[in-house]
């Protein structure tokens, strides 16, 4: 099956710019694709200083959505918002100021990235981070997502005045332009290795290999994918349970189930079970103290939200809409209009026998 591979290469224009994150692209666009995804032959998707984080989620979407082996290589640099203070890849309009509005958060990565089958993802990073994001990422690691394979390194601020460059990234290029991909792991290492005189053991390095065969994920995976979907919740279900009974229904652990459930009620094409359970999710992380601009809250409310739109039983979307109505209130989204698009659509729907 062919592979995909996105290359992403963002940094601000202008004195915030930490590094020289395009100048790789040159570089990786010299790999054949098929070398670049680890497959006989793929599809290459580029992005060179986009301006726009909806542009990089459209395209990172897409690439999401594509059967086959997923490679993401990205380079760039690492800003915290002021507001929640969450790591985003700056774009090339970020300023310190403006990082909640204008670079990509980075948990949009894991939130996409999410559905896709268990071991078909693998990331490949090259990131600097600015002084506040550095400190948080000593003891606050970057999530990637459940999964997925990452590997790469995290470079600290340069000096004063200095840009950097992607040194790591050029280097795994350099090799991959031999023609041979070799294992992902040796890959990472031959490229830790080119740079290590200039790193001087500084980085962060990010090295997680894909999930072993007894994950419970992989299972549930070929479940969906034979068109099992009952037996695929059915095993979700039960480890819902387990981590109710463990930690407590309003646990990450729990609550992780309980999305997972929620994506396999889509997969098998039931939106009103699966818009009800991201409803009982986000209402669950409210309840236990959760903040309404919290990530994991705003991605429950938006998933509830597109898959009310997907329930055709007008009774049944009533009832949806009215819970969702409620829970817009208090978790608007980043996207303007959430509300009162939901208001309009259940006017509509009050019209209708």
């Amino acid at each position: 099956m062919p592979g995909t591979v996105l290359l992403l290469a963002a940094s601000p224009v202008g004195k915030g710019r930490l590094v020289d994150a395009a100048s790789v692209l040159p570089v990786l666009a010299a790999v054949p694709p098929g070398v670049l995804a680890g497959t006989d032959t793929a599809n290459v998707v580029e992005l060179a200083d986009p301006l726009e984080p909806q542009a990089v989620l459209t395209r990172l979407r897409a690439a999401a959505a594509a059967p086959g082996p997923l490679t993401v290589y990205v380079t760039g640099q690492l800003q915290l918002d002021r507001r929640q203070r969450l790591p985003h890849l700056a774009l090339a309009r970020t300023t310190a100021s403006t990082a909640r509005y204008t670079a990509f958060p980075w948990h949009w990565f894991r939130d996409e990235l999410r559905l896709r089958p268990a071991g078909a993802t693998t990331l490949l990073l090259d990131l600097h981070a600015d002084a506040e994001t550095w400190e948080l990422l000593r003891g606050t690691p970057l999530d990637a997502g459940r999964g997925n394979a990452v590997y790469g390194r995290i470079a600290p601020p340069p000096s004063r005045r200095a840009v950097a460059a992607p040194a790591y990234m050029k280097a795994v290029a350099t090799i991959l332009r031999s023609g041979f991909r070799p294992p992902l792991d040796q890959l990472h290492q031959q490229a830790l290795a080119r740079i290590a005189p200039e790193s001087a053991g500084t980085d962060i390095v990010l090295s997680t290999p894909g999930p072993s065969a007894g994950d419970p994920h992989a299972a549930i995976t070929a479940a969906v994918q034979s068109g099992r979907h009952l037996d695929a919740d059915a095993l979700a279900a039960r480890h819902e349970q387990a981590a109710v009974a463990a930690h407590g229904p309003a646990s990450e652990e729990a609550l992780h189930w309980a999305e997972v459930r929620a994506d396999l009620a889509m997969f098998a094409g039931d939106a009103g079970r699966s818009c009800h359970t991201w409803l009982t999710v986000a209402t669950v992380r409210l309840n236990a103290g959760q903040a309404p601009d919290a990530p994991a809250v705003e991605a429950a409310v938006d998933r509830a939200h597109h898959q009310w739109g997907q329930v055709r039983d007008t009774t049944r979307a009533r009832e949806l809409g009215a819970a969702l109505a409620e829970l817009r209130g208090r978790v608007p989204g980043r996207r303007e209009g959430a509300l009162d698009h939901v208001q309009r659509q259940l006017r509509q729907l009050q019209t209708q026998p």
